[in-house]
């Protein structure tokens, strides 16, 4: 009897203790500080008067719908991203990130949001029909992304060479400036790119089901799934939707995780999923 009240007490003390630390790390009373990479347009962007762009209105909704006063967006470049999340620089990621059965087993990721794939930006005047065409090229990337790691596991494949920056700007400037046949990077981002730019065009789109999500430290169960539940009330009212077609100009295809609510908190199938049924409470 004493040892079962013993070890009940630790028990209590020690979820006592984890609730206190996730308040520290998510505090109500203070805004949200989040980070993500300012140089993928029309995810986010600097603008005259701050970051603007789908990512930034989204995350400003989520701080809304989960009570906190406002948001700070830190501007991290992707290869950095990580590192500032584990440190506890930001209380999670709020780029364009790609779910991955890699990174689940680092972080914690919400169910996913936003469908997407491989988009190869080329010149204007230039084609692309395929992977074929990659052969003796060369393929831009932005460091440390899904598409750099793409990139790597099929240059031999291929027959392309990986040249790696730091922004996406960066990358579509070595398309234009012919140090690079393409820039490898996201579907949307390519997209809404090649339609601000009249020296480029879409070459090509490889959708292979992969999705963004938000991403925490593995501690941060609770708060996952507070974000999330906002997300899953953004889908529900039509939201994302409208934030979509706001900054892509377009509607998001039928069959796109931004219409749909998944059971359980997390994405099904990876690491992190709890698939514990729970009810929506949309203010």
């Amino acid at each position: 009897m004493i040892a079962r009240t013993l070890l009940a007490a630790v028990a209590a003390f020690c979820f006592a203790g984890a609730a206190v630390a996730q308040e520290a790390d998510h505090p109500k009373d203070k805004p949200l500080v989040v980070g993500s990479d300012f140089g993928v347009a029309p995810w986010m962007v600097r603008g005259a008067a701050g970051p603007e762009g789908f990512g930034v209105d989204m995350i400003k909704e989520v701080a809304k719908r989960v009570g906190r006063p406002g948001v700070e967006i830190v501007d991290i470049n992707f290869s950095g991203l990580f590192a500032a999340l584990f440190s506890k620089r930001i209380e999670f990621t709020v780029n364009p990130l790609n779910i991955t059965a890699e990174r689940a087993e680092r972080m914690l990721y919400t169910e996913p949001f936003f469908a997407t794939g491989n988009g190869f930006l080329i010149r204007a005047a230039d084609s692309m029909k395929g992977f074929e065409d990659l052969k003796g090229k060369q393929l831009a990337v932005n460091r440390g992304t899904i598409s750099d790691t793409w990139a790597t596991q099929n240059a031999e494949k291929y027959g392309f060479e990986v040249q790696r920056y730091d922004t996406f700007p960066d990358s579509v400037q070595a398309v234009i400036t012919r140090r690079a046949f393409t820039a490898l990077n996201e579907i949307p981002t390519v997209v809404f790119a090649a339609s601000q730019n009249k020296a480029v065009k879409v070459g090509f789109n490889d959708f292979n089901g992969r999705n963004f999500g938000y991403a925490f430290r593995l501690e941060s169960t609770a708060y996952r799934n507070t974000v999330e539940a906002a997300i899953e009330c953004m889908k529900k009212d039509g939201t994302l939707v409208k934030m979509y077609e706001k900054w892509y100009g377009s509607k998001p295809d039928a069959a796109s995780s931004i219409h749909t609510i998944f059971p359980g908190w997390g994405p099904p199938g990876f690491k992190g999923y709890d698939p514990t049924p729970h009810e929506l409470t949309c203010r």
